[in-house]
Parts: structure tokens; C-alpha cells; sequence
């Protein structure tokens, strides 16, 4: 009699275990409060400037072809957990995200979540995206749906099975997402302000000029300070004072718009795409990243 309650109590306590776990990792949608500022009517010329400032081309337009305006995705993301797959974003309704509502999109960007209540991994730079207004999302998808819809559904993740478990990407935003606008600092001026805007969200400069602990967060200590990508096929550059003290604001400004460096050489690798994508915006735009990058903390290029 004792064994079977002894039994009873540990199902039991598994049960309330599994509940307990379910309901910490659930989504986190936007709340309602801030839902309500999330129309369908948005500014696609606006979008337009979000897209490019987002650099969403690069990841989302079909590979093998020279139309970056086709985001049938398919590119082939490796990392130390398994090769992700960039999603089709296209307004095809099957393959795309022709159903989505401009509110599905600011889940998406704003809190790491889809339509259908899931994670999504953060090989997704959401981290950085939540920290965009939410008239961004909504411009956003007014600009997506402009652009041509493409058929197909990209290849799916191979990654390890110990991650497939979407549920427990909860467990990594506890550690590392924190979900919010970036809120002007009335220390400083209009353009750093909008700058660090740019850099800290839409940018989202961060994600690749810094390194990574095990668990593929950023390490504070080396943000923006470069270091090995996560997979070791490169390397990205320190951008704080340590590496580019001696540049000038107007320089780093005009890299950022013609991919060519104060001693001539050229940006290359993915920074070649980021150009193309920045060199979309107004000056004052570049201006104001510029600001920004060269107030940031000098320190040093951590090694391999």
C-alpha cells in the first residue's frame, strides 16, 4: 500500500512538473495594450525604409538569384546547433506570409512568437527587433505586400533534436531577450538618440559584431567589440573606439552608404549586403549610426 502511494505521489508530482514547465515556456504575445496600437494600415514607403534598415533582403531573398525582392528565403543559416533556414516572407498566401495581419508580424519581430503560438529561434534577430516601435511592424507589412509573391516553401531546419523542441527556446529568452521600445535618452541629441535606434533595433548591429557564450547569447562584455562567428568560417570586426578610433564620424557615415573604408579598402562578406541595404536610407539616417557607433565604449577585440 505504502509503494503504491509512493507511486501515486511521484506521478503525481511529474504531472504538476510538466504542467509547471508548460506554462513557464508558453509565448508571449504582445499585450493587449500594446496590440491596440497595431493596425493594418500601414505606410509601405515607410516599409520600404524599415526593410532596408533591416536588412531583410539578405537573409530572406531566394539564393541563386539576382531579384532581392523575391523573399522566397531558402538561405542556409549554419550555427554551432544545426543549419536554419531563412522563411519565405513573400505575400504568397501558402508558402509566404500572405495570411499574416500586421499584428502577426510585430509577435514576430517584437516578441520572437508566430501565428501559430510558437517560438521561434532566435537565429531570427528578434532580440534586437523588439526594440522597434510597433508603427514598424506595421509599415513593415504594408511595404511586403507590395512586393511579388514567390511559391515554395524553403527546405527544413537541420538542426540537432536536442533543440527541435520549440518550447524551450522559452528557457533562452529568460536568459537572454528583453522584450521593449529602446527609450530615448534625454542625456544625449536628437540624432544619437535616433542612431542607437537604428543600430540597437532594425540594425540590429549587435547580433553580428559580438561573440557568443555556449547557449548562443551575446556576451555583454564583448558587445559590438567583434569576435568569431559562432560556426569559426570567420571573423567580425571590433566597431567600437578600440578598432575604429581613428575614423571620423563622416567617414563611418560614407562607409556605411559606399562599402569603401577611410584607407580604401571595401567592406566584403555580408557587410557588402548590409551597405546595400543602408545606403537605401536618408543621410541623416547613416549620420545618426555614425554618431552612435563611434560614442560606443572602447573594447578590446576579443580572441578566438
Amino acid at each position: 500500500m505504502r509503494g503504491r502511494l509512493l507511486l501515486v505521489a511521484v506521478i503525481l508530482a511529474g504531472c504538476t512538473g510538466i504542467a509547471a514547465v508548460w506554462f513557464v515556456t508558453a509565448p508571449q504575445r504582445l499585450t493587449a495594450a500594446e496590440a491596440a496600437a497595431v493596425s493594418d494600415s500601414g505606410d509601405a514607403e515607410r516599409g520600404k525604409l524599415v526593410f532596408a534598415a533591416g536588412d531583410c533582403a539578405s537573409c530572406h531573398a531566394s539564393p541563386g538569384q539576382a531579384d532581392r525582392l523575391r523573399l522566397g528565403g531558402g538561405l542556409a543559416l549554419a550555427s554551432p546547433y544545426g543549419t536554419f533556414r531563412a522563411p519565405n516572407i513573400s505575400s504568397d498566401r501558402t508558402d509566404g506570409i500572405g495570411n499574416w495581419t500586421a499584428g502577426d508580424l510585430a509577435n514576430a519581430l517584437l516578441r520572437g512568437v508566430s501565428p501559430d503560438g510558437s517560438h521561434y529561434y532566435p537565429v531570427f534577430p528578434y532580440p534586437s527587433f523588439t526594440h522597434m516601435r510597433p508603427e514598424d511592424a506595421v509599415d513593415l507589412m504594408a511595404y511586403l505586400r507590395t512586393l511579388p509573391a514567390v511559391a515554395g516553401r524553403p527546405p527544413d531546419h537541420e538542426i540537432n533534436p536536442l533543440f527541435r523542441i520549440r518550447r524551450f527556446v522559452a528557457f533562452w529568452k529568460m536568459l537572454y531577450f528583453k522584450p521593449g521600445l529602446v527609450a530615448p535618452d534625454p542625456a544625449r541629441d536628437e540624432k544619437w538618440n535616433r542612431g542607437r535606434y537604428l543600430a540597437e533595433g532594425a540594425g540590429h548591429c549587435a547580433e553580428c559584431h559580438s561573440s557568443r557564450d555556449m547557449l548562443g547569447g551575446i556576451k555583454a562584455s564583448t558587445r559590438y567589440a567583434g569576435g568569431q562567428d559562432p560556426v569559426g568560417t570567420g571573423f567580425y570586426p571590433n566597431i567600437t573606439p578600440a578598432r575604429l578610433g581613428d575614423w571620423s564620424e563622416a567617414q563611418l557615415a560614407s562607409m556605411l552608404k559606399t562599402g569603401i573604408t577611410p584607407n580604401h579598402g571595401r567592406v566584403g562578406s555580408s557587410m557588402a549586403d548590409v551597405v546595400t541595404n543602408l545606403a537605401m536610407l536618408p543621410e541623416s539616417d547613416r549620420e545618426a549610426i555614425a554618431v552612435f557607433v563611434k560614442s560606443l565604449p572602447s573594447r578590446p577585440t576579443p580572441g578566438p
